[in-house]
This record gives structure tokens, sequence and C-alpha cells, in this order.
């Protein structure tokens, strides 16, 4: 009995880690919206789900490139991105500061597996669609990208302008 209870406890271990991976796997459960945990950033925050004024549809595909390339939001206003996969390969819709994206895809080159899953981001296997919520509350010129590797490099890069 002992022995099945290790079993269960490092079978479980194993599954949690797995789920966490960047790689291709599917995130174990949908985000929870907890708004004592929203973290402000240069280009906006978390949004709530029920104050969305807008649902946006974007496509990702094998060509590197999303469709819209460019999206117009109003300062203040929280967005639904409905981010779909059109392609045959593992894509990500990460959103942020250009600096901070360029970082980030240099890290990704580094660390292909590394373990992370924020709010302003959705990987989405092939054939399957994601979704971010977020609140622009600062007017500028903002981008989101696909930070797999090799993909932000390609050009799969988009502009959100704030107005």
């Amino acid at each position: 009995m002992k022995y099945l209870y290790i079993c269960a406890a490092v079978a479980a271990l194993f599954a949690s880690t797995q789920a966490l991976a960047h790689g291709g796997e599917e995130h174990a459960a949908p985000r929870q919206f907890d708004a004592s945990k929203v973290e402000s950033t240069p280009f906006g925050q978390e949004g709530d789900p029920k104050k969305v004024s807008r649902t946006i549809k974007v496509g990702m595909t094998d060509q590197m490139r999303f469709t819209p390339a460019a999206i117009t939001v109003k300062k203040g206003e929280t967005v639904k991105f409905v981010v779909h996969n059109d392609g045959q390969v593992l894509h990500e819709m990460v959103l942020g500061t250009a600096d901070a994206l360029k970082e980030h895809a240099e890290l990704m080159k580094r660390f292909p597996d590394m373990e992370h899953a924020d709010a302003n981001m959705t990987h989405v296997k092939p054939g399957k669609a994601g979704e971010i919520i977020w609140q622009f509350k600062k007017a500028g010129e903002f981008e989101f990208a696909c930070l797999q590797p090799g993909h932000f490099e390609a050009g799969m890069v988009g502009k959100v302008v704030v107005k």
C-alpha cells in the first residue's frame, strides 16, 4: 500500500511539472481572474472578464504572420483577444512593449522550454484557440508577437495602437 502512495505522488509531481512547461502542451487549467493579484505594466494589465467591451479575433499562421497585424483600441478599454492557430505548429500571442518582447524572444532562444503563463500571453496548439483579456491603461504603441524560437525573428509580430 505504501508503494502505491509513493507511485501516485511521483506521478502527480511529474504531471504537474509537465503542465507548466512552455512547450507543446496546453496549460493545466484556465486562468482565473483575481483583481487582488492584477499587476500593472507599461502596456496595461490583466482585464476583468466582466468588463470586456470588445472581442477581437486574431489568426496565426505558419507563414509567421498574425491577422490582423495591427489593432487599434481605446485607452481604458478591456479587450478579449480570441487567438486561433491556423497553422500546423505551436504558436503564441504575447502582448508587450517592443523592448520587452525582443528581450523575451532572446531568452526563448536560449531556453525554449522556459516555464511561464502570464495574463498577457496565450500558447495555442495547431487548430485550437486561446484567449487573452487585457485592459489597455496607457496611450501609445505596443506590440504582440509569437516568441516560439525563430518565429519572432521571422516577423511574427503585430502592433497595438492605444488612443
